[in-house]
C-alpha cells in the first residue's frame, strides 16, 4: 500500500476547491469555489414550507439535511470532482431557526421552528413583563423577540410530549441549522456552533462569550442541550467517508448574514452590506466596539478568521424578496420575480400607492410582531404596474429605514452600500435604493457572497487562502448605482412611506 501525506502548503497545490453549503429559508444550495472565488459549480433544491397555523412557520429537519446532501452530491458531479479535490467544507445557514433532536437516536423530536415563526410572541411579552428586557439587550445585544431561538426552544420543551423529561435526562440536543448540518456531516460526532450563530439565540453573552445562566434558567433550558461555541473559521470535525467519497474537513461556519458581510470583504469598521434574500439584512461592521442601539437595531458578532471577536450592528427586514414570491405565487401577478422590473419601468411612479409587506410583523427598527401588511393610496387609476412597482419599492424603503437608524446610532456616514442576494440583480431596485438612501450602491461581480463568505472562512482555516488581504483581491465591482433624484422628491417619497408605516403599526389598535 502506498500512502501520501501533504503539508498544508502542498495541499494548497493539490486540492483546488472549497465546498460551501448555503442552507437558506426556502432552499438548500451547494456552491463550489476555486481559489479566485469563482463559482465552479452549484446546485439548489427547494424544500417544503410548513404553515400549521397562521403566523407559524416550520421546516422538516430531515428534509433540510436530505436536500443539502443531494445538492452536495449534484454539485460534486457537475464539477467532476472527488473528495481529495476539496480543502474543506464551509457552512452558512438561516440563523435563528431552531432544531431539537434526540441525542441517542439523532432524530428530531419536532419540526424546525423557523426564524419567521411568531408563535412565541406572547412568551416574549411575558419576558418583558417580568423585567428581563434590559438584561437581554445588555447581555445578548438582541431586542427580545419571537424571532430568536430561545423562546422557540422553550416552546418545544413545553409543548412536545415527553420533551421536558428527555431534556432533564440530558437526552436532547439543540442546534441552529449549522449545528444540525455539522452533526449529520460528522455522523453525530460533533455538536458545535460558531460565535455568529450563538449570538442569535438570545441565550449567549456576547461580551464574555459564554451561554448565560440566568437566561437559560428563565427559559428552563438545560445547558446540556447547547452546543460548544467556537470561532467561525476552524476545523470542527471531518465529514463521514461515505458522503462525498472521502473525509473532508468541516472548517467554516457562520450565520448567513455574517457570512455575506465576510464575503463582501467588509472587514473594517464602518463598512456595510445589505443582502436581499427572503428577508433583507443590513450589517455594518463596528470593529471591537459594541453600540447599544437607540433605534431598534441589534448587536451581533461578526465572522472572523481568528479568535478576535468583532461586532456589527444589524437591522432585519422580515419580508424582502418574499414580497415578490407573494406576487408570483399568492396573487399570480407575475410569472417570475425578474419580470417585476419590466412592469415597474413601464410607469414613472406608483401613483401614490405604498405597500408595507408586514406579513410576519415588522422587524427593525419597529419590532412590532402584531403589524399586518397594508396597501394604501389605491385609486381607480391604480393598475397592476403600480402595484408591482410599489412591492419592489417597499424592499428599498424598508432597507432605508434600517440605514437611517444605523446612521443615527453610529454617526458614521455611509457613503457606499455593498449589495448581494438574489434581488440585488434587479437594476430597478438597486437604482431606487441608491436614490431613496442617497448613497452609492456597489454590486459585485459575484453576488453569491453568502456562500463565498462560508468558503473563505473554511479556506482560511486550512491555509487555502493565506490572509484576508489575499481575499480582498478577489472582490470585483459589477455595477455602481448613483443617486439621481432631487432632495425634495426624495423627501416627498419618504414622507409617504412613513405615513403608510404608521397605518400598518396602527392595525392592532383599530
Amino acid at each position: 500500500m502506498i500512502t501520501f501525506s501533504f503539508s498544508l502548503k502542498e495541499e494548497r497545490i493539490v486540492s483546488k476547491y472549497v465546498m460551501a453549503l448555503d442552507q437558506g429559508t426556502t432552499s438548500s444550495r451547494c456552491i463550489i469555489f476555486d481559489h479566485q472565488g469563482r463559482v465552479v459549480a452549484k446546485a439548489q433544491k427547494e424544500f417544503q414550507q410548513i404553515f400549521p397555523k397562521p403566523g407559524w412557520v416550520e421546516h422538516n429537519p430531515l428534509e433540510i439535511w436530505s436536500s443539502q446532501l443531494s445538492v452536495m452530491i449534484e454539485a460534486q458531479a457537475l464539477s467532476h470532482t472527488k473528495a481529495t479535490d476539496f480543502v474543506g467544507i464551509g457552512i452558512t445557514n438561516q440563523r435563528e431557526t431552531t432544531i431539537v433532536w434526540n441525542k441517542e437516536t439523532g432524530e428530531p423530536i419536532y419540526n424546525a421552528i423557523v426564524w419567521q415563526c411568531r408563535r412565541t410572541a406572547e412568551m416574549i411579552d411575558k419576558l418583558k413583563e417580568d423585567g428581563l428586557e434590559k438584561k437581554v439587550i445588555e447581555t445578548t445585544g438582541l431586542i427580545p423577540d419571537a424571532y430568536f431561538s430561545a423562546s422557540k426552544i422553550a416552546w418545544i420543551l413545553e409543548n412536545v410530549a415527553g420533551a421536558r423529561q428527555l431534556a432533564n435526562e440530558d437526552k436532547l440536543l439543540f442546534g441552529t441549522v449549522d449545528t444540525w448540518l455539522i452533526y449529520n456531516l460528522t455522523d453525530g460526532k460533533v455538536h458545535v456552533t460558531d460565535y455568529t450563530n450563538a449570538s442569535r439565540t438570545m441565550l449567549f453573552d456576547i461580551k464574555n462569550l459564554c451561554w448565560d445562566e440566568e437566561l437559560l434558567a428563565y427559559f428552563k433550558i438545560p445547558k446540556s442541550m447547547l452546543p460548544e461555541v467556537k470561532p467561525s473559521s476552524c476545523i470542527y470535525g471531518y465529514s463521514k467517508e461515505g458522503i462525498l467519497g472521502g473525509s473532508i474537513p468541516v472548517c467554516g461556519a457562520a450565520g448567513d448574514q455574517q457570512a455575506a458581510l465576510f464575503g463582501q470583504c467588509c472587514f473594517e469598521a464602518g463598512e456595510a452590506k445589505n443582502t436581499y434574500g427572503t428577508g433583507c439584512f443590513l450589517l455594518m461592521n463596528t470593529g471591537n466596539k459594541i453600540y447599544q442601539s437607540k433605534k431598534g437595531l441589534i448587536t451581533t458578532i461578526t465572522a472572523s478568521d481568528n479568535n478576535e471577536v468583532n461586532y456589527a450592528l444589524e437591522g432585519s427586514v422580515f419580508v424582502g424578496g418574499a414580497v415578490m414570491q407573494w406576487l408570483r405565487d399568492g396573487l399570480r401577478m407575475i410569472k417570475s420575480a425578474p419580470k417585476s422590473s419590466d412592469y415597474a419601468t413601464k410607469i414613472d411612479d406608483t401613483n401614490g400607492v405604498y405597500l408595507v409587506p408586514a406579513f410576519t410583523g415588522l422587524g427593525a427598527p419597529y419590532w412590532d410582531p402584531y403589524a399586518k401588511g397594508t396597501i394604501v393610496g389605491l385609486t381607480r387609476g391604480t393598475g397592476k404596474e403600480h402595484f408591482i412597482r410599489a412591492a419592489l419599492e417597499s424592499i428599498a424603503y424598508q432597507t432605508n429605514d434600517v440605514i437611517q437608524a444605523m446612521l443615527e446610532d453610529t454617526k458614521i456616514d455611509l457613503k457606499c452600500l455593498k449589495v448581494d442576494g438574489g434581488a440585488s440583480a434587479n437594476d430597478f431596485l438597486m437604482q431606487f435604493q441608491s436614490d431613496i438612501s442617497n448613497c452609492l450602491v456597489h454590486r459585485p461581480q459575484i453576488i453569491e457572497t453568502t456562500a463565498l463568505g462560508a468558503a473563505y472562512l473554511a479556506g482560511l482555516a486550512v491555509g487555502f487562502w493565506k490572509s484576508k488581504d489575499e481575499i480582498k483581491n478577489n472582490w470585483l465591482l459589477d455595477q455602481e448605482f448613483t443617486p439621481v433624484i432631487k432632495d425634495d422628491q426624495r423627501k416627498k417619497l419618504l414622507d409617504g412611506w412613513a405615513k403608510a408605516v404608521r397605518f400598518t403599526l396602527m392595525w392592532k389598535d383599530v
